[in-house]
């Protein structure tokens, strides 16, 4: 068996099998057959005594081996070569299989790389188009940062000019309460309450008389028809006489802005004086005419002429007095309210002109306070702030504060009144429907409207105008009843004057609550010494002092307040109107009362005062929730509290300050998110 010889190309041992089965040879790198180990003879003789032949035999095996081993080492070769080939095809089909394999690999992982890098470019597009973006608004914000901070220095620049403004309305404020009241002054509001009393004259007037005028109705009734008039038809002229005055204040009041803005608070005032002279003239003249029509045509006159004073008079008197004095003035109004009934009904005793033939000229008396103020009024100034805001008249208002003040310096006057005006420019021609649809105004047109309502639907025209029934009804005698029904009027007089030393210690919502409260108080007791009047005899006395107590909470509060603060709560533009319709809405409420409170009696009988009650309850609560103190405050500051951001500006103007806010805003916002 010829030996192994091991061959190892490319680091794999390959094994090689002999020319003879069985044998293999095994080439390791370096080795050479040649180099190996002859192999046994198989041929070889063992025989050892043919030594001749052994010797001979021996040179001829040598050579026999030699071409053996050649021969050999060529077909080793051969082979070799053979096999080298096939493993070189091998390799070379394996090698191109591992190419193929990662060729496709290679193609795949390329294709991903590929929509990587896609989605990569796409990204860092993104991120340029992000990147211009931000450095735009990087760009728009450090605009908007300069306008912030210019913005911030005129703040800086405004919050100082605001406070040099305060600080001087502080100076003018503290000036003007050291004002005092002045000949002229005085002289100027005694000649414009005229208006009020005549109010409170034909107010209280009608009561006292009124048996006599009944009389009169039954008479002129029989001469024309010849038959006894009906009670309900005398009943129902009577009230018709009682509250024709309201529906002649309704018309008034309704008109008294439309005067006040067009012939001013003083020339509206001369005007109406004709009016009162002429109503007053009708009343008079009615007996002699036997036409109680021309007495109730007179009641509409006169009624006009109280409704247009008592929307034209607060007014007058609030613009032309002090802020220190506004209130002790305003309540000066309502003082001649109840001097006027107060006059009235001591004239209407029966002592007096409270008879047949006297009470024409009881009525008559009328023209009094309308030819007086006719009179005295041209030499009063007109209202400054009238003259200033609405006439743009500056130097007849100087002339005007100078000789109301009786003082040169009144530039701190001055300059309140221009505050208003710049505050309320646009408010110069409000007429009634543009107040009543104003969302700035309407809360103060409200509290306005529920004051004026809490005056007439307390309960107290039911005690002017039939205080001599209740007093009769409460079991007092005929004469005992008309003292008592001028005591009524002392009450009020009384109480109102002790209201002027309180009005601007205790402020004017203070003392409404008071007087509501008070109210409500004794009407409530009203109504029970009616229910047991017949059961014990001295409550009808009781009944008298709650009466009386119900009116000195009235004068206290619902008297005088709600004309004042109506006033108060509306600035130069659109104080006529809102004037104007608290006026409609108070005659309105006193023409129901005057016309509802007889049939009311009769069906509720000694439950009479009970509605009064409720409504009281009502009004106490609204005031104390909704009506703000105006005690020491100028017209401009009672304005800002109801202001809204929205200054009042004609709607191209406003559409113009909105869009200029929603840009101011819009930068704000933006600073804010920074």
């Amino acid at each position: 068996m010829p030996p192994e010889y091991s061959i190892r190309l490319l680091d794999e041992p390959v094994r090689y099998i002999g020319p003879e089965p069985g044998r293999l040879l095994l080439l390791e790198p370096g080795d050479s057959p040649l180099g190996a180990a002859r192999p046994p003879d198989p041929f070889q003789d063992d025989d050892p005594h043919d030594a001749f032949s052994a010797d001979v035999g021996a040179d001829q095996g040598y050579a026999a081996d030699d071409e053996y081993e050649e021969q050999t080492v060529k077909q080793m070769l051969r082979s070799l070569q053979r096999q080298l080939t096939t493993m070189s095809r091998n390799l070379t089909a394996k090698l191109d299989s591992i190419q193929s394999d990662r060729y496709t690999e290679t193609n795949a992982q390329l294709k991903v790389i590929r929509a990587q890098l896609r989605e990569l470019t796409d990204s860092v597009i993104n991120c340029q188009s992000e990147v211009s973006e931000v450095r735009k608004d990087v760009h728009m914000i450090r605009h908007e940062i300069d306008q912030l901070q210019s913005a911030k220095a005129e703040m800086e620049e405004l919050r100082e000019c605001v406070e040099r403004l305060e600080e001087e309305q502080r100076r003018r404020k503290a000036r003007s309460v050291e004002q005092g009241l002045t000949a002229f002054l005085v002289a100027s509001i005694f000649s414009a309450v005229l208006g009020m009393f005549q109010f409170g004259y034909n107010t209280g007037v009608i009561n006292a008389p009124q048996l006599k005028i009944e009389d009169f109705i039954t008479t002129v009734w029989k001469e024309r028809y010849g038959e006894v008039i009906d009670e309900s038809t005398l009943d129902l002229i009577w009230s018709v006489a009682v509250s024709i005055f309201a529906i002649g204040g309704m018309a008034g009041g309704f008109s008294g802005g439309y005067v006040a803005n067009r012939l001013g608070r003083r020339g509206g005032l001369m005007m109406n004086d004709v009016i009162g002279i002429v109503g007053a003239a009708f009343m008079g003249f009615s007996s002699m005419a036997d036409s109680y029509e021309l007495l109730i045509v007179g009641r509409l006159v006169i009624g006009y002429n109280c409704g247009m004073s008592s929307a034209l008079v607060p007014m007058y008197v609030s613009e032309i007095a002090p802020v220190n004095l506004r209130g002790g003035v305003g309540i000066v109004n309502q003082l001649a309210v109840t001097i006027g009934m107060l006059l009235s009904q001591i004239l209407g005793l029966g002592q007096l002109l409270g008879t047949d033939d006297g009470w024409p000229l009881l009525l008559g008396l009328a023209v009094c306070p309308s030819a007086l103020q006719l009179v005295l009024l041209p030499m009063c100034p007109e209202s400054p702030r009238y003259l200033l805001i609405t006439k743009q008249r500056e130097q007849d208002a100087r002339k005007a504060l100078r000789k109301l003040r009786h003082d040169s310096a009144i530039e701190a006057d001055v300059e309140e009144m221009k505050a208003e005006e710049r505050a309320q420019q646009a408010e110069s021609s409000f007429t009634m429907l543009q107040l009543i649809t104003s969302p700035t105004l309407r809360t103060p047109l409200i509290i306005a409207i529920v004051m004026q309502l809490s005056q007439q639907l307390s309960g107290i025209n039911a005690v002017f105008y039939y205080s001599f029934d209740i007093f009769l009804d409460a079991h007092l005698s005929e004469e005992s009843a008309g003292y008592a029904t001028m005591g009524v009027g002392v009450v009020m007089v009384l109480m109102t004057g002790v209201s002027i030393l309180l009005i601007e210690r205790e402020g004017r919502r203070t003392l409404h609550l008071w007087g509501l409260g008070g109210m409500f108080f004794f009407s409530v007791f009203i109504t029970i010494t009616f229910l047991v009047k017949g059961i014990i005899s001295w409550i009808s006395y009781l009944s008298v002092v709650c009466t009386f107590g119900f009116v000195v909470f009235f004068a206290v509060g619902p008297g005088s307040i709600p004309w004042m603060i109506t006033a108060e709560l509306f600035s130069q533009g659109p104080r006529p109107a809102a004037m104007s319709i608290a006026v409609l809405v108070n005659w309105f409420c006193n023409f129901i009362v005057g016309i509802a409170f007889l049939p009311m009696k009769n069906a509720l009988e000694n439950y009479t005062f009970l509605p009064f009650s409720a409504l009281l309850a009502i009004f106490w609560g609204f005031t104390l929730k909704m009506v703000p103190e105006t005690k020491g405050k100028t017209f401009e500051e009672i304005a800002a509290l109801f202001r809204r951001s929205e200054p009042l500006v004609p709607e191209p103007q406003q559409q113009q300050y909105k869009t200029d806010a929603g840009t101011d805003n819009g930068a704000f916002e933006s600073s804010s998110q920074l």
